[in-house]
């Protein structure tokens, strides 16, 4: 268990800097993965952004995610998921626009007025405070290709082992410091999972 997300980013950033991964820029997703982004991109003195994406909740029953759009509209969709729900192309078309532009807010919410960083040519790290189902996580890694980088790397505190495997096929690389069985929630993982506010995650990228 971590005592908190700047404990456990600190610690993750040991084990991607173990790994001898080189880094160019990382991305924070808001809100609670900025502390550890923080730890991360100060350990390899490279800049750090924020990156976002929404998932797209399934016809009645909005938690269910059968798949993520990040801010460019870059998606991820769990096929195999909309097939058995019998789930519309209009609704899923619809769903990816109202999950970009929720995305797209945030980021300009968190940058206060910056540019986006240039991605092109890039070795990009991803870093969150944990991963569950990947669904997010997946359309980020997406969504970086898609703007030119030269690789990505995922990393996050805790992650259940099918997830971290399945985002191995997205990922050039993914460093996990805990990778318990018994996952359930990421806070479960945390003494301190206390919601990190706007404010004090925009102090991060601030920093």
């Amino acid at each position: 268990m971590f005592q908190d997300r700047v404990t456990a980013g600190h610690q993750l950033a040991e084990l991607m800097e173990a790994d001898a991964l080189p880094l160019d820029l990382v991305l924070g997703v808001p809100r609670g993965g900025l502390p550890a982004a923080r730890a991360v991109a100060d350990a390899f003195d490279v800049p750090l952004d924020v990156i976002a994406a929404k998932k797209l909740g399934a016809p009645r029953n909005p938690e269910l995610a059968i798949g993520a759009a990040a801010s460019d509209g870059t998606v991820w969709l769990n096929d195999e998921l909309i097939d058995r729900l019998g789930v519309a192309d209009s609704y899923v078309d619809e769903e990816r626009k109202r999950a970009m532009s929720v995305a797209a807010e945030k980021e300009a919410t968190y940058r206060e007025g910056r540019e986006p960083p240039a991605i092109e040519g890039k070795r990009v790290a991803i870093v969150d405070d944990g991963i569950a189902t990947g669904a997010t996580m997946k359309a980020s890694i997406r969504a970086v290709r898609n703007q030119g980088a030269s690789g990505v790397v995922v990393g996050v505190p805790v992650g259940p082992p099918e997830t971290v495997r399945d985002l191995r096929d997205e990922a050039d690389a993914v460093v996990v410091v805990e990778q318990p069985r018994s996952f359930g929630a990421i806070g479960a993982h945390y003494r301190d999972f206390t919601q990190v506010s706007d404010e004090e995650a925009i102090g991060y990228l601030r920093t």
